[in-house]
């Protein structure tokens, strides 16, 4: 059995100081999947959490304090590949992939596009372009687990308040149709295969007093490629740990 986390830490060296080294001394999770670590190269020290019982396995953006995503694995892998090969996202450290013994894990940070139409039309050209990328690499990577921030509701059952109509980012028609693709011809949602119908979040804002209100949208999904759904034999939510407005998704895998 293999436990896989996904964890949008929102900046790393912020959840350190909120007591991140502790809890990843105490989890004794297989493998850990951080996105948005906020650190470039300077940081990027393979023994950063040796004495947690990790290896530490980084893509970092070019661009100081932004984006960026790690794994942290107790098995050293067989093959470890950055990116995805189209420099424009690769500069922005979004993909990692470590192969291991069976099977491969890959770690995506996808893009926000929150912050206004060009870089939400930036995301949607990330997924057209990632689409057919993904279908290509489940020839060679037959069981493939794709833990993130996907940054994309997917159902009606995963955000608190389905019936808006200011049509944000990450809850448009376009995103949402990319994952129904996504989850009907290439992969499973790892959380939906053992939870069908639960409705629990990954991501609640800061403003207004979301978390208290559970007020929140599931973003962070695990995928496992299709046939492999049967592998997943647990997943869950760690509301209660708080170093970022997102919380660690965790999946049970028969590996």
């Amino acid at each position: 059995m293999k436990t896989i986390v996904t964890f949008n830490v929102n900046g790393l060296r912020s959840a350190v100081q909120k007591g991140f080294n502790d809890w990843l001394k105490m989890c004794g999770f297989d493998i850990i999947c951080i996105q948005e670590t906020k650190m470039d190269d300077s940081y990027a020290d393979p023994d950063l959490f040796y004495t947690q019982g990790y290896k530490a396995h980084w893509h970092c953006a070019k661009k100081k304090g932004y984006s960026g995503v790690l794994v942290l694995s107790k098995e050293s892998p067989i093959n470890v590949e950055y990116g995805c090969g189209i420099p424009d996202y690769d500069e922005e450290g979004r993909i990692i992939r470590l192969d291991f013994d069976g099977f491969s894990v890959l770690n995506i940070y996808i893009p926000s596009g929150t912050t206004g139409e060009e870089r939400h039309n930036f995301k949607m050209k990330f997924l057209e372009d990632l689409y057919p990328w993904f279908k290509e690499l489940l020839y060679f990577h037959k069981k493939l687990i794709v833990v993130g921030d996907y940054n994309i509701v997917h159902q009606e059952l995963d955000i608190h308040n389905p019936e808006r109509k200011d049509n944000p980012s990450g809850y448009r028609p376009e995103e949402r149709a990319w994952l129904d693709a996504w989850f009907n011809e290439l992969f499973d949602d790892s959380f939906r295969v053992v939870k069908p119908k639960l409705k629990e979040y990954s991501w609640w804002s800061y403003r207004a007093g979301s978390y208290a209100k559970d007020k929140g949208w599931r973003i962070d999904y695990q995928s496992i490629s299709k046939p492999f759904g049967k592998l997943v034999k647990d997943y869950y939510h760690l509301k209660e740990i708080r170093f970022s407005d997102h919380c660690p998704c965790v999946a049970c895998y028969e590996i």
